[in-house]
């Protein structure tokens, strides 16, 4: 039976298989090259080995926008609606039957239980499940096994009934295929045959997934979707291999939200002398694992790293090993935690006695530590974590790299030894896993080195930044290399530990160029207390299962299929905005480092734009809740509503503490207005938090919003929610009526020293509307007129009576105006009092606004999107490319080349995004280049982005220097994560006005240009830089 491409019928899961091809956005209109693609007549050269060549063919084949071969698709097996040929696997009659050998593994015998359960909570009629290999009569029925285990499907092989040779040997590879007659007596059957034990339970739970059962049906209250008839599309669809081997979670940072939880709900480890448990220890037990065992297949995940701060997977419950490994997961332990030993293992026995564990104070103790956790676990499915770090994620020891280096390479030649006595005598059978993890990563580029078959886990920066990727030699390693990374983190220079703060269009850019240089053995992603991570862990895995789709344009039609699974299609499209938009915005500044002064309160009106954002954002999450489903409320307050909610919030907090500081300052008598209103906000947050732990889902979910994220005051995250960080000011009020003034762009305030007030300009392009506040320095309210000086001048208000403020628009009638430069002022009177505001307005002759081509300055700059750009000339083997929804702003453009490739020339083989201004200024004028805080990922080379305007010779400007120490106490770096932006500046000189061209180069591989702005004199402070200029 050849493979279908089923297309039909118009029912949930084609809308599912839709957004699964990435039909969402596309590239914006302006993204097009004025450059036309050649006919690729070359021939294949490069490097010798045989990854090396495959990486550089994939990459070209994406370059040329063809799709690489064993990229899959999400075939649609099981609908709702019956459709020409399907055949029925649940109706009013009851539902099909479950059919499995005897000899099968056990966890696939778990999965199959799994798949009989959900299907009786979707149709409401559960299937038997009957164990036996011989099937019983019946119209139709499900059978699973795997291919070598289960006589069921060795029968079908041998008849010929099914054909696995596409995944027979494969690495956790399955085929789902419907039979007719597989047996005597049986009609029909859905066969799902795995390579191996988890190909088969995947392919289980991809049957569960498409009858209606979210991986998050548990976690996340996601309720079944009801149908009460099933049919199956008749084909044959294939999964496999999986892109990254190893794919798994690390809970981590687990206290207090996960620690206080699992207490709740599971209890406390009963104290114990042998193994030594103290008391007050959280029961993450068999319990509590077994769930998280089942999500992890439910994602096609393979791999876990357990919590660790005070747990010791292996030893508070026994039963955890034995159970992961039926379940089949493969279980390693932190970087920090070698051979199967749990550092509370160590600490439970000897820190009292011995301290902390060092190889240079007990040697022997430690040998022997090691040796009992390889034994305990020999016979499980395990990744051994070798080399030693310090106690609680330090230094090792004493005495510098050098002195740690020969230690860790004693050390490692002893582990293996172990290894290959207790395990396997052919230690490189093995898995063995060095994690590269902060200072480690020097001992490396120091010269220690491990054997090749032990894979190389490189670690980000903590913060998403791939610090390090594999050079063509290394991935010759038969061990390979894999990637850790973080969406949590407890570290300098700030923890963010609370609310997703990582979007999935960095996590894409990041992880695709750890596959394309061959870092796809491992990926483990530190998930912190994991839950409120649903949506950036299940994209993390799914990238990991299958790295070729979704690509760098299709990551918003991911979301709406991911809101489609939860919440069906009708609203998907408008919760993946919300839920593209919030993880955007906490993305350009995690909750955590926000403070009064982050978005600037005078210019661009920059922080009432984050406020309006936000809050418009959590009444779009108000409304839609309101039109699901009851069912779904649970469902869609924690993966939604809430942290839209929280966030605009904390944001709405922050910015009105900067406006308390900033009313002091210009002493308004309602400046404890904002003191109170600060106070309200807080009141605000902590009911939030309440509703969450003590209300949503009826109190289910306790503790998991203990995590505190107000009131840090250095890196490490406060004891709880407190306002201590922020000096709230409330000055007495002099009596009287003491009116004044304060205009946007300035923090100052009139009567007041300095020059007369003046609004920002305005031009004929954009057609601003500006504003300026009257407001009362005293106890009594006045009245106030305001009088435009010039015909031309239009008022929002031009009188009333003021207690407190009031906020005056200010925009321009251009049919009045002149061509040039137009002055004009505005008076304020009140009180007895006269202040006089200036106004300028510039009604350029030329260029029209009609026919005006490109981006026109104004205020004193040019501010472009980068993927706004006029034209962009990509070459042979690099390019531009698009990466939708990424950084602070909009979008992202990212350097792209074939791995190993040398610095591009520009002029030569450097390809280019052009952006066409006119500029009324001239001279020497700095750009600067709104960069990702991305990393130099290569070794002993810096990278660089070239820019030039017009013909001019493009100048090289380094982005990351070689040898960059990305860090703690590199203060350069820290401000980069901080800002979520690293800003890499130029000159460029501009002889007379008119027409330019700015040109941006690519050098260097896996940078993003976010934004670019020239500042020609009259640029102002603000976090995001101006909004974008006119461009046409």
């Amino acid at each position: 039976m050849e493979t279908i491409t089923v297309t039909g019928p118009s029912d949930y899961n084609t809308f599912r298989l839709r957004n699964r091809l990435g039909q969402g956005r596309t590239e914006p209109p302006l993204a097009v090259s004025s450059a036309k693609p050649k006919p690729d007549t070359r021939k294949v050269s490069g490097p010798s080995d045989l990854r090396t060549l495959v990486t550089s063919l994939l990459l070209v084949l994406s370059l040329h926008g063809i799709p690489a071969a064993g990229q899959q698709k999400a075939e649609v097996i099981i609908s709702a609606e019956k459709s020409a040929g399907s055949l029925v696997l649940a109706s009013a009659g009851g539902c099909t039957p479950l059919l499995v050998s005897p000899g099968e593994w056990p966890g696939v015998k778990r999965a199959f239980t799994d798949l009989q359960n959900d299907l009786g909570l979707v149709t409401g009629a559960i299937p038997d499940l009957v164990t036996a290999s011989k099937p019983p009569r019946s119209e139709f029925v499900i059978i699973a096994g795997t291919i070598g285990r289960s006589a069921l499907i060795e029968r079908l092989i041998k008849k010929k009934k099914i054909d696995v040779g596409a995944i027979t040997g494969r690495w956790e590879s399955f085929v789902i295929q419907t039979v007719e007659k597989p047996f005597p007596g049986v009609k029909s059957a859905l066969v799902i045959a795995g390579s191996d034990k988890r190909g088969t339970i995947y392919g289980i739970y991809e049957i569960s997934r498409q009858a209606g059962i979210s991986p998050w049906h548990w976690w996340a209250d996601v309720p079944a979707r009801k149908s009460s008839e099933l049919y199956v599309n008749p084909g044959r669809y294939t999964w496999g291999e999986p892109s990254v081997k190893y794919r798994g979670i690390f809970l981590n940072d687990e206290y207090p939200a996960l620690t206080r939880w699992v207490s709740y709900k599971y209890g406390d480890v009963t104290p114990s002398d042998n193994p030594p448990v103290p008391p007050g220890v959280a029961s993450y037990g068999s319990e509590f694992y077994s769930r998280i065992f089942e999500l992890l297949l439910r994602l096609k995940a393979n791999y876990l790293w357990p919590a660790m701060w005070n747990n010791a997977f292996n030893e508070d419950d026994p039963r955890n090993a034995r159970l992961a490994d039926e379940y089949g997961i493969v279980m390693g332990t932190s970087h920090q935690e070698p051979m199967i030993r749990a550092q509370k293992e160590w600490d439970r026995r000897y820190q009292k006695t011995l301290g902390y564990w060092s190889w240079t104070n007990h040697q022997d103790t430690l040998v022997k530590f090691w040796r009992n956790g390889i034994r305990r676990n020999r016979d499980y499915e395990s990744i051994i974590t070798i080399g030693l770090r310090g106690a609680d994620d330090t230094e090792m020891g004493p005495g510098g790299p050098a002195a740690n280096i020969a230690r860790l390479e004693e050390i490692v030649k002893i582990q293996r030894d172990m290894i290959a006595r207790e395990i396997n005598p052919d230690v490189t059978k093995v898995p063995q896993m060095w994690c590269l993890y902060k200072e480690v990563q020097d001992y490396y580029y120091k010269g220690m080195r491990v054997p090749d078959d032990v894979t190389l886990l490189w670690a980000e920066d903590n913060w998403g930044n791939v610090r390090r990727l594999p050079t063509a030699d290394e991935r010759k390693r038969s061990g390979g290399a894999g990637i850790y990374y973080h969406f949590d983190y407890h570290g300098g220079p700030r923890s963010y530990q609370w609310i997703n703060t990582s979007p999935i269009p960095k996590i894409w850019d990041q992880m695709s160029l750890a596959k394309l240089y061959g870092a796809d053995r491992i990926w483990i992603v530190n998930v912190g207390h994991f839950r409120g991570y649903e949506i950036p862990i299940e994209y993390f895995l799914d990238l990991a299962w299958d790295t070729g789709t979704p690509g760098s344009n299709e990551m918003a039609a991911w979301i709406e299929q991911w809101a489609a699974d939860i919440f069906g299609p009708e609203h998907a499209g408008e919760i993946a905005g919300i839920i593209r938009e919030y993880t955007r915005f906490n993305g350009r500044r995690k909750p955590e480092l926000l403070s009064p002064s982050t978005y600037s309160l005078v210019n661009y009106n920059e922080a009432e734009r984050i406020v309006d954002e936000y809050n418009r954002l959590s009444v779009r999450a108000e409304e839609i809740g309101q039109k699901l489903p009851a069912e779904l409320e649970d469902a869609y307050f924690h993966l939604v509503l809430f942290p839209v909610k929280a966030c605009a919030i904390v944001n709405e907090l922050y910015v009105t503490a900067g406006k308390n500081a900033l009313y002091a300052r210009q002493g308004r008598a309602n400046t404890s207005e904002m003191a109170d209103r600060t106070e309200q906000l807080f009141t605000a947050d902590t009911a939030l938090m309440g509703y969450y732990n003590r209300v949503y889902a009826g109190g289910r979910w306790k503790h998991f919003m203990d995590q505190a994220h107000l009131g840090y005051i250095a890196w490490n995250d406060p004891p709880e929610n407190s306002l201590r960080h922020i000096r709230l000011e409330r000055p007495a009020t002099a009596p009287g009526s003491l009116p004044a003034v304060a205009v946007e762009g300035s923090a100052e305030a009139w009567p007041g020293p300095g020059t007369d007030p003046m609004l920002p300009p305005f031009d004929v392009f954009n057609k601003q509307t500006r504003y300026f506040e009257i407001f009362n320095r005293g106890s009594e309210p006045f009245e106030y007129t305001v009088e435009a000086g010039k015909p031309w001048i239009i008022l929002g208000k031009t009188g009333g009576t003021i207690s407190d403020q009031q906020r005056v628009n200010v925009s321009v009638n251009w049919d009045k105006l002149t061509n040039g430069l137009n002055e004009g002022y505005v008076t304020v009177t009140a009180a007895g009092s006269e202040i006089k505001i200036g106004v300028t307005a510039f009604r350029h002759a030329t260029p029209d606004p009609a026919t005006v081509e490109g981006f026109v300055e104004a205020d004193g700059y040019v501010s472009m999107e980068a993927d706004s750009y006029s034209a962009r000339h990509d070459t042979e083997n690099r390019k531009w490319e698009w990466i939708e929804d990424y950084g602070r702003t909009r979008s992202g453009m990212r350097t792209s080349a074939m791995t190993d490739a040398p610095p591009a020339v520009p002029g030569k083989d450097s390809p280019v995004l052009e952006y066409k201004m006119y500029l009324f200024s001239t001279g020497e004028f700095e750009a600067v280049l709104h960069m990702a805080p991305s990393l130099n990922f290569l070794p002993d080379r810096d990278f660089k982005i070239g820019l030039s305007v017009d013909e001019g010779e493009p100048q090289l400007l380094t982005v990351v220097p070689a040898g960059f120490n990305a860090e703690n106490f590199n203060r350069e770096w820290e401000e980069t994560v901080r800002n979520s932006t690293r800003y890499v500046k130029g000159k460029i000189t501009v002889t007379e006005p008119g027409y330019h061209i700015l040109r941006v180069w690519m050098i260097d591989p896996g940078m993003v240009l976010e934004k670019i702005v020239v500042n020609t004199g009259g640029l102002r402070p603000s976090y995001l830089g101006p909004p974008e200029s006119y461009n046409r």
